[in-house]
């Protein structure tokens, strides 16, 4: 029989559901107060992840709807609202048999499972594309047309050519691909889902850059967003390159 200490040292070794499932076999019979509070925690471990497959299967649900269109694209969009940096939008195709899971709206997940769910979406997705507006030209056309803008450059930029297209709750212009606008569809469908991801990663990764290039705004954490550090810079040392003129007159 295992020591204690030897079920704690292999229950930390442990990944996937099958591994605890066998754990808990080859626990079976042993009651000691330890062991059992590690059965406990493995079977939590089942539960959960038995709970997010049934999760994911719902966010499939479009996908499975419109199963007939071979390339099912996901799109989506981050950045409308922050006063600096891009907006960015991202195209995902996913394959048809979809094994990823904790896809749903990236502002519900935390940077590291974002960051996680970035590399495996990439590696599995049929394609990926990320279409991206500067300040400059939001400035110049506003938030909404350039956010159009960016969508439109994602699509373009897929390997693959989409048949359909899901959109979180927007229908593109100058698109001649089906699209299928949902609302809140980040948290409703698997591909847009996975857009959001990638999309905001993307961009969150390059407001770290910005962050070194244009220091005293707070950009690595507040990715642009109107938090009072960066509302207080724009009040003191004015804006830099990459502000939005058109989204600053309240601050400068």
């Amino acid at each position: 029989m295992l020591s204690i200490q030897e079920v704690k040292s292999k229950y930390e070794t442990l990944e996937t559901p099958e591994e605890y499932k066998a754990f808990i076999a080859e626990t079976e019979g042993d009651d000691r107060k330890g062991v059992l509070s590690y059965k406990n925690k493995a079977l939590k471990k089942i539960e959960s992840y038995e709970k997010e497959v049934k999760r994911t299967e719902n966010m499939l649900t479009f996908e499975r709807q419109y199963a007939e269109y071979e390339y099912i694209c996901g799109i989506d969009e981050v950045g409308r609202g922050p006063l600096a940096g891009p907006v960015m939008a991202a195209a995902v195709i996913l394959p048809k048999d979809m094994d990823i899971l904790y896809l749903n709206d990236s502002k519900k997940l935390s940077e590291a499972m974002r960051e996680k769910l970035y590399d495996e979406i990439m590696a599995k997705a049929v394609a990926v594309s990320v279409g991206v507006r500067e300040h400059t030209r939001i400035d110049e056309i506003n938030i909404l047309n350039a956010t159009y803008e960016a969508m439109q450059d994602a699509i373009k930029g897929l390997k693959v050519k989409p048949t359909l297209l899901l959109n979180d709750a927007v229908t593109i212009p100058g698109v001649d691909i089906k699209q299928v606008p949902i609302i809140k569809g980040d948290a409703k469908s698997a591909s847009i889902a996975a857009a959001s991801i990638i999309a905001k990663v993307t961009r969150d990764r390059l407001m770290v850059e910005m962050d070194k290039k244009y220091p005293g705004y707070g950009f690595a954490e507040n990715k642009g967003y109107g938090t009072k550090v960066h509302t207080d810079a724009l009040k003191t040392v004015g804006p830099c390159e990459i502000h939005r003129r058109s989204f600053i007159g309240n601050f400068i």
